[in-house]
């Protein structure tokens, strides 16, 4: 029985470590435009961004240093030229810190694309702070997609 259940074990390890097959619309990283730990929607879900004065509009309305009253301090980036910005809301969190730092890489496969992101080790349960983070990022222009899902990888 022992033999079976360790056999069955390192069939499914196996399995869940086999590589996925993604396409070849893969690129190293895609580009962070602008990441906030709080201003984003309560469900994850995303947005593509049409224009400058859109981008412009999610900044001014997300950002905590519009709440401050400190509007003029806000750095608006520029929109980019031949890529979407999409803007990705993640949910909502009880605690820790998940705002978005860096994209390691891009893939879309079946109109879903996938954004690895490194896995960050958050400072604990001391305080329970509820967020709501949300990041604009750049894709390729040519990438078609339905929907995004967040890769979290070490």
């Amino acid at each position: 029985m022992n033999k079976l259940f360790i056999w069955f074990l390192a069939f499914f390890m196996s399995c869940t470590s086999a590589p996925s097959s993604v396409s070849n619309d893969t690129q190293k990283g895609g580009e962070i435009l602008v990441s906030e730990s709080q201003g984003g929607t309560e469900t994850a879900g995303f947005k593509i961004l049409k224009s400058e004065e859109e981008l412009q509009k999610i900044i001014k309305g997300n950002s905590s240093l519009a709440e401050l009253g400190q509007d003029a301090a806000i750095k608006y980036p520029a929109f980019p030229k031949n890529q979407k910005a999409v803007l990705y809301n993640l949910g909502t969190f009880r605690s820790g810190d998940h705002k978005i730092s860096e994209i390691k890489s891009l893939s879309v496969k079946d109109n879903i694309l996938y954004v690895e992101v490194p896995q960050r080790e958050s400072g604990g349960m001391e305080i329970q702070v509820i967020s709501n983070p949300w990041v604009v990022f750049t894709v390729p222009s040519n990438y078609q997609f339905n929907s995004v899902v967040l890769k979290y990888s070490k």
